[in-house]
């Protein structure tokens, strides 16, 4: 295994230069066409490989409490900074292709593409996610979507154009928050030094062209794959309406509905119940076969077949 990493810094802590579990490495990979992608591998090299895949705004490092809960479980998490995100370079555009060629690459390039893995994604992560196991029903052994939807109501203008008008860098950290106004909360842990000052960690006309391109109906994709899937969701989403998060486990067979009081972000919000459902998931899948049965979503009231859900609802509720 090549690992074309560098020293770096996260969460003001230096990364090392080999995988150790819970602390990441930082990759590079350059696409066909000369883009950066960047990674973080949470390791251990050794150990079962998980492919993270963060949302609209967001990147790899979304994910480093997760890592660090599965680690013990020997799972590795290579989260991808997806294209105009994080560390990744800027693209011409992002529609579900570009998302997906990026996501091949990185598998192929890291040796990962022999076998099928689970994919977690977060909301455009998620949608990213199901895409590839529908286009690659081989490449994928389960599916943990967090929040992300089927169906997206198309709106003009799109729902981050809320960013247009902010500026990409400035001279300074402080500068660059006073700017982004009432968004700070939502962009502040992305910021980064750039040249001589701070940017964003994601620039606005990209996210709006992602954000456009993602709006619509994706019923099809969802519905494409057969590999056991976990559906994380908040409860209090304004992006994925608990109705619709129930049609989904539904309609989907070998789809468990797991409902937390959380926002968009269950996953950030609710770190020690997402994980606990999380490793029961995994735990319950072998080789993209289910060992057990799980219901469709959580009932309140779990009946005697559905004993394991009960114990992961008794583990949730000690959590909170």
């Amino acid at each position: 295994m090549l690992w074309h990493a560098c020293v770096c810094v996260l969460y003001r802590e230096a990364v090392p230069t080999e995988p150790v579990p819970g602390q990441p490495v930082r990759g590079y990979l350059i696409t066909p066409n000369g883009r950066r992608l960047s990674y973080l591998d949470f390791g251990p090299a050794g150990g079962r490989p998980l492919l993270g895949l963060h949302g609209h705004l967001g990147e790899g490092a979304d994910f480093a409490e997760l890592a660090r809960a599965l680690s013990p479980d020997g799972w590795r998490v290579v989260a991808l900074d997806q294209r105009g995100h994080g560390d990744s370079d800027r693209a011409k555009q992002y529609d579900r292709n570009g998302y997906l060629d990026d996501l091949s690459l990185l598998l192929t390039y890291l040796g990962l593409d022999h076998q099928p893995l689970p994919v977690l994604g977060h909301s455009l992560g998620a949608i990213n996610a199901y895409y590839l196991a529908a286009a690659q029903p081989d490449a994928v052994s389960a599916l943990i979507n967090i929040d992300g939807p089927a169906h997206l109501p198309v709106v003009d203008p799109a729902p981050l154009s809320v960013l247009l008008g902010l500026p990409y860098s400035a001279p300074t950290r402080e500068e660059l928050l006073s700017a982004c106004g009432s968004l700070t909360p939502l962009l502040e842990n992305g910021l980064r030094p750039h040249q001589d000052g701070w940017r964003l960690g994601s620039h606005p006309a990209d996210m709006v062209d992602s954000d456009t391109r993602v709006l619509g109906d994706h019923w099809n994709q969802w519905l494409s794959s057969h590999c056991p899937a976990l559906l994380l969701h908040g409860t209090a989403s304004t992006v994925l309406p608990t109705a619709q998060a129930r049609e989904m486990a539904s309609r989907r067979p070998g789809t468990t509905l797991i409902e937390l009081n959380a926002d968009h972000w269950p996953h950030l919000r609710r770190p020690k119940e997402s994980a606990i459902a999380i490793r029961r998931f995994l735990d319950s899948i072998l080789g993209g076969r289910c060992r057990g049965t799980w219901p469709a979503a959580i009932t309140s009231e779990p009946g005697p077949g559905n004993r394991r859900l009960a114990r992961i609802r008794v583990e949730l509720d000690r959590a909170r």
